[in-house]
């Protein structure tokens, strides 16, 4: 469809204000055509989303024939206007990714596969309003009330069903934007290509896929995206398209069972992933700090991995990232830290980052960043703050930012005393998130105990060897006194897979709040990374029994579980404590 008139006017004149105002090149004349992924990525410079606006999912209660604007506000945010995208430009935005839903106003569930034309003009309406902004523009399909399980599902035709519905879709996206400029990126979904083509949330019996298949269907609907919107015309046939990696996850996209797809037009592919690590600082309110040497060596060593794919040409969008406020809107301690240093690697590799917001960070209703050190960083990172620098530049300042970084960060770790572990010796802990995310210590394979909610007592061992050991954790000296129930929580073995390969996790005795806890089911030792051995005690995403799994008697692999705690049955939680056996092989 042709972008309406009134927009072409105000895109024009707003694109020669700015240029007059900045001297900054404007994005209209860029030969996108003849430019490369990496070349791309470079001038999209600092992104934001536009967060829990296309993408509220309110069909459930709406139904899909509510009017547009009331699926655009039902995650609470205002209906989107001209001016607060003009607004995210000046704050240092030179690229807006927009969420959609589409299923929100489409009968799927009938076979009716066409999106509510009255959708597609709203999604194209703030699109205009990005062009008009001089921004480049993405749009996707973003969760969309979870029917991407219909991919998992037990049933074949449900199968066949799912991948009707995706070609449909962006057959009619497709279309209608295929005279859009190159500014416009189309993005194949968010983080459900993965683990999510196995959730349940509309297919209820999901889950049918192994890991393995979860990696082979992904590949096989990122191919038939790139495929489809080639063959639909106009700019679509060397439009730069955004392929989501596994779960959007840096660690499973650089999995060799990852694959980019085949393109007929060249160099025009980029990979989108996520970066919210740790969860528990980033998306918690169980972690308020943020800084040792092993947080910035961990985001350092993390992004650096994604060269991988910029070594084969293809560009790097870091499509969501972000340390989120509080409750009560306030930044976390060593937010600007985090994101100085997250924002030196984007610099230093040349990707995109794109902040995820919902009007956390700017605030729409006011059209300003929320807090002035946020909104000057920002604007120091516009392309137009930048443009007297060259990439060299860029990149020798960014390298000359993270060396520091870390190395202040190694001194304040000597002043602060030495950290189990930090020789590098096997080191078990309990790894747990609480039912309400309030109560948090050191989740995930990394060894983190200054990640944690203030005021957790951790009793954390060093292994050297077969024997019996006790972890456990204290939360009455916690603002609350307690942990809420669970979320997730595990036992991990820092280093054990290097220094104790096959080694058996054999639990012999949970207790909480002093008293022994009966597992249902049994635990089994395995390792996610092939660094950290580890026992899951409440992991409910785990949906398939991963292979190699290492338990003492081979007879009880009918009956081992990722839950062997049952948080049904768990309330409020003083005191964990777990004691195990370390086994050779």
């Amino acid at each position: 469809m042709r972008i309406k008139l009134v927009y072409v006017i105000l895109f024009v004149f707003l694109l020669a204000v700015s240029a007059s105002a900045q001297g900054a090149a404007k994005k209209a004349d860029l030969d996108l055509q003849s430019m490369t992924a990496l070349e791309l990525a470079l001038q999209m410079g600092n992104g934001i989303n536009l967060g829990n606006t296309m993408e509220a999912y309110g069909r459930p209660y709406l139904g899909t024939k509510a009017d547009v604007s009331e699926y655009e506000t039902f995650w609470g945010q205002p209906v989107t206007t001209l001016e607060m995208i003009l607004a995210m430009k000046e704050a240092g935005f030179d690229s807006l990714r927009i969420p959609v839903a589409w299923t929100n106003m489409m009968d799927y569930e009938k076979g009716d596969y066409t999106i509510n034309p009255a959708y597609l003009e709203r999604v194209e309406e703030i699109v205009n309003y990005a062009l008009a902004a001089d921004m480049f523009v993405i749009i996707n399909d973003h969760w969309d009330g979870g029917w991407w399980g219909m991919f998992g599902s037990a049933n074949a035709q449900t199968r066949s069903d799912a991948m009707d519905l995706f070609v449909a879709m962006w057959t009619q996206i497709g279309t209608h934007f295929r005279d859009y400029p190159h500014l416009l990126i189309f993005e194949a979904a968010n983080e459900e290509l993965g683990s999510r083509l196995n959730e349940t949330s509309i297919a209820q019996d999901s889950g049918w896929l192994t890991d393995d298949e979860t990696y082979q269907v992904m590949n096989e609907i990122n191919q038939r995206f790139v495929d489809l919107i080639r063959g639909l015309g106009g700019k679509n046939g060397d439009r730069f398209l955004l392929i989501p990696g596994y779960n959007t996850d840096i660690a499973r996209t650089i999995d060799e069972r990852f694959r980019m797809p085949s393109d007929s037009a060249q160099d025009k592919l980029l990979l989108s992933v996520h970066y919210y690590t740790p969860w528990s600082y980033c998306g918690t309110e169980g972690v308020n700090s943020w800084g040792t040497e092993r947080e910035y060596q961990t985001q350092n060593e993390l992004l650096a991995q994604m060269t991988k794919f910029t070594e084969q040409g293809y560009g790097i969008v870091f499509g969501e990232y972000g340390v989120l406020p509080k409750s009560d809107g306030s930044l976390k301690n060593n937010t600007l830290d985090f994101l100085a240093n997250f924002h030196a690697n984007m610099e230093l590799y040349g990707y995109v980052p794109m902040l995820w917001d919902t009007s956390s960070f700017f605030i729409r209703r006011e059209l300003k960043i929320v807090d002035e050190g946020l909104a000057r960083f920002f604007r120091e990172r516009s392309l137009a703050a930048r443009s007297a620098h060259t990439q060299g530049q860029i990149k020798g300042q960014a390298a000359a930012h993270l060396a520091m970084a870390l190395e202040l960060a190694r001194q304040r770790d000597l002043e602060a005393g030495p950290v189990l572990g930090a020789g590098g010796e096997a080191v078990a802990w309990i790894m747990f998130d609480s039912g309400d995310y309030q109560i948090t210590y050191s989740v995930g394979d990394i060894y983190t105990p200054t990640s944690k909610t203030e005021g957790v007592i951790a009793t954390d061992v060093v292994i050297d060897g077969e024997g019996r050991h006790r972890v456990a954790l204290d939360f009455r000296g916690t603002a609350q006194g307690f942990a809420n129930s669970i979320t997730f929580a595990a036992v991990g073995i820092a280093q054990g897979e290097l220094h104790f390969p096959g080694y058996i996790i054999d639990i012999k005795e949970v207790l909480i709040n002093g008293e022994r806890y009966q597992m249902r089911g049994r635990p089994y030792t395995t390792s996610d990374d092939g660094i950290c051995t580890r026992v899951n005690l409440y992991n409910e995403w785990v949906r398939v029994i991963p292979e190699g799994i290492r338990v003492i008697n081979p007879n009880w692999r009918p009956f081992v579980t990722p839950t062997p705690l049952n948080k049904q049955n768990i309330g409020r939680i003083e005191t964990i404590e777990v004691i195990f056996d370390f086994v050779a092989p």
